[in-house]
């Protein structure tokens, strides 16, 4: 049997952290499910570190590896600082041109949020058809100020900024325009295409933001399999339930119709672009003012309350199981098996 395209499936990764040596000197967080950095810990600052492939753009991949790298150093309240990139380009597609547009890309956005290049490694590589960059970014903050998905209570109320699923909307509008000019209007289709920069895929300021106006327990960005993988993520990091009322997750209408002309749904596509927080009750209301007075929606989703690691939903007739998903929807346009 050989395995589809997208994250391992989760149960194969844990065999994996549990065989490897993942504890030790300095580390205060190494990986598991749900865990967005690895933390290490000297003296009173730790150093916060995350590595993230981009495999599925082509277009503006440049700026997707820094901003999808840096959502998750601002899931623990830090701002990234360092970074190193490895560029793996194709063979005989790789052209000198091309190679400066990505490039440029990394370094606009690099100094657009204050990041410094530090190194990295580029090469042309058989056996790819679209060029594949990993990031590594790295940050510091005082111990006392970090914050990790493990961090989630019961009580604390769940809020999520912007809507889903904001990177599916824009990824399947730059890769397949073709496929949605007969059921969208070109114009549509830009500005779908350009989700990547409004709303954003960044929830750096979103973080930021947030943290300014009150406690937040538990930060966790929705990469692939989109809201309801992170929620499930977010279950399984903080051991507890995730208890959530569905028709108060934001989906913009060209997400919508982008996902219907697909069949995805959309509570399970890649969703980098969104911010899923845990706060403490009292200030909730505190906190989503202050998103909104930025220009950022958010809205409260649920809360988190004592049980298994689970995510339920709202229904008529009291509580049930949300809908999971072995691997991200839009991988079934990518690799349709």
């Amino acid at each position: 049997m050989t395995l589809p395209i997208g994250k391992l499936p989760h149960d194969l990764l844990v065999q994996i952290i549990n065989a490897a040596p993942t504890t030790g000197y300095r580390v205060r967080l190494g990986p598991g499910i749900g865990l967005d950095c690895a933390v290490l810990e000297f003296g009173k600052h730790c150093l916060i570190l995350k590595t993230e492939p981009i495999t599925f753009a082509s277009r503006e991949i440049g700026l997707y590896a820094v901003q999808i790298a840096a959502n998750d150093i601002a899931t623990t309240g830090a701002v990234p600082k360092w970074m190193l990139v490895t560029i793996l380009l194709p063979e005989k597609l790789t052209t000198p041109d091309f190679v400066k547009n990505i490039t440029t890309q990394i370094s606009e956005t690099c100094r657009a949020m204050n990041i410094i290049l530090v190194g990295g490694h580029t090469e042309i590589t058989h056996g790819i058809d679209r060029p594949i960059l990993v990031t590594t970014l790295l940050a510091e903050i005082d111990c006392h100020e970090l914050i990790t998905p493990k961090g989630a209570r019961p009580g604390d109320r769940l809020v999520l900024t912007k809507g889903v699923p904001i990177e599916a909307t824009a990824l399947l509008a730059q890769e397949f325009p073709d496929q949605l000019s007969p059921v969208m209007a070109s114009k549509d289709i830009e500005t779908a295409q350009n989700f990547i920069y409004l709303p954003g895929i960044s929830v750096l300021q979103d973080a930021q933001l947030a943290c300014q106006a009150g406690k937040i327990t538990a930060m966790h960005d929705p990469t692939e399999g989109g809201i309801s993988t992170a929620l499930w993520e977010l279950a399984e990091a903080c051991g507890h339930t995730m208890v959530i009322q569905v028709d108060k997750i934001p989906i913009p209408e060209l997400s919508k119709k982008i996902c219907a002309a697909f069949n995805l749904n959309p509570y399970g596509a890649i969703s980098s672009g969104s911010l899923l927080l845990s706060v403490h009750p009292p200030d909730t209301a505190a906190v989503i003012t202050k998103l909104n007075q930025n220009g950022i929606i958010a809205s409260e989703i649920g809360y988190v309350e004592s049980g298994p690691a689970i995510v339920l939903q709202k229904t008529p007739s009291g509580l049930a199981k949300w809908e999971t998903f072995s691997r991200d929807e839009i991988t079934r346009i990518f690799d349709p098996q």
